[in-house]
């Protein structure tokens, strides 16, 4: 099956582009923003594909009827290149629960729906219509695509958070949402308004008090605070992601030497998981996978050690050097490929700690290459 996503650089769309590139039987049909620019390439896109997801579209502008004017016409150019060619892909609408809003953004989502709505039944063609929740997660645009990705930047970046109104918000895990999207590909359905449901419901002080409670425990203090429920691990990890993790890492630990040897805390937590070890030979390389949920920390205790990190679908890789003389620790963010190179000359003494949170046997490692 040939999948599109417009818009698959952005905030949802790089998330499930990475997801359908791990499916099986899945090919991914590129796609660039410049394509809106150009009638032929365009054309060529939809011509390819037997599924197009359109996430394409403007969240915030200074002047409300760009942002109408703008999604209703991305809309209207992928109908009018869909009829050019004369083809009938699967078309998997983003909306938002904004409709039920007297705005122009939400407006711009309802019109935008009707107008593939009237191109399926006009041409025969499959379209589902989601309208969508708030959506939070990793890797998303501060001041842009959500409250939660501002006030996660402002508090690792020593900046202060500001709540201008203390609303009530329904969300959805950017996770969770390429999951219902990934369903309705294989589902095949003529779906014009599908209500996605919200996993969530909180308050905006609620998740603020969350997040504080992240910056003090997790980022002052290298605890792993209490997580008590799916949505605070989600938060949690998307906080994380803000995290500069180039200037965070490693991060050094109090070592407490007298005459029979020393002693380090390696892992501080208020919640469980599981503590393992390992010892590895000069030259070796161990890891080469990335966690879509699962919270990791490596800490050396003995030899000269190198962690190598990069994010999925970036080519920059984060290293980080680290000797046993100093104990030190390094986390893995959700989605960083990474491994643990001995580049010292005698053993190396890594411990880990990891927790699931989850059902163990779900897949969550992926195997790639640094």
């Amino acid at each position: 099956m040939k999948v599109g996503i417009t818009g698959q650089a952005g905030f949802v769309g790089s998330h499930l582009y990475n997801f359908l590139n791990l499916q099986e039987n899945i090919s991914l049909v590129d796609f660039k923003k410049d394509f809106f620019n150009d009638a032929d390439h365009l054309r060529a896109f939809v011509k390819q594909c037997d599924v197009i997801v359109h996430l394409a579209a403007m969240n915030r502008h200074n002047d409300p009827d760009v942002i109408y004017a703008t999604n209703t016409g991305l809309v209207q150019q992928l109908v009018d290149a869909l009829e050019a060619e004369a083809v009938t892909p699967h078309i998997i609408f983003s909306s938002s629960t904004q409709e039920e809003r007297d705005n122009l953004y939400g407006r711009s989502k309802k019109d935008g729906r009707e107008l593939f709505e009237k191109w399926s039944q006009k041409n025969g063609g499959l379209f589902t219509g989601l309208v969508i929740p708030n959506v939070f997660g990793p890797f998303g645009n501060p001041y842009y695509n959500s409250v939660i990705a501002t006030f996660s930047h402002q508090l690792t970046h020593n900046e202060t958070p500001k709540i201008d109104v203390d609303g009530t918000l329904n969300l959805i895990y950017v996770a969770e949402l390429v999951e219902v999207i990934w369903q309705k590909i294989k589902d095949k359905a003529n779906e014009p308004a599908y209500i996605v449901a919200h996993t969530s419901t909180n308050k905006v002080t609620g998740i603020l008090a969350l997040l504080q409670r992240y910056k003090s425990d997790y980022f002052d203090k290298a605890i792993f605070t209490a997580l008590n429920s799916p949505f605070e691990v989600n938060l949690f990890n998307t906080f994380r992601s803000y995290i500069d993790h180039q200037t965070f890492f490693p991060f050094k630990l109090v070592k407490n030497t007298d005459e029979r040897g020393s002693f380090v805390e390696t892992v501080k937590l208020e919640i469980g998981g599981q503590v393992s070890f390992s010892t590895t030979r000069p030259g070796i390389t161990r890891g080469n996978h990335f966690h879509t949920r699962k919270i990791e920390r490596f800490a050396v205790i003995k030899g000269k050690a190198r962690i190598d990190l990069r994010k999925i679908g970036d080519y920059k890789v984060l290293s980080f050097e680290l000797d046993g003389d100093q104990p030190s620790f390094v986390d893995m963010p959700v989605w960083y490929t990474h491994n643990i190179t001995n580049t010292g000359e005698e053993e190396l003494y890594t411990i880990f700690w990891i927790n699931e949170f989850f059902n163990p046997a779900d897949a969550d490692t992926y195997f790639v290459a640094v």
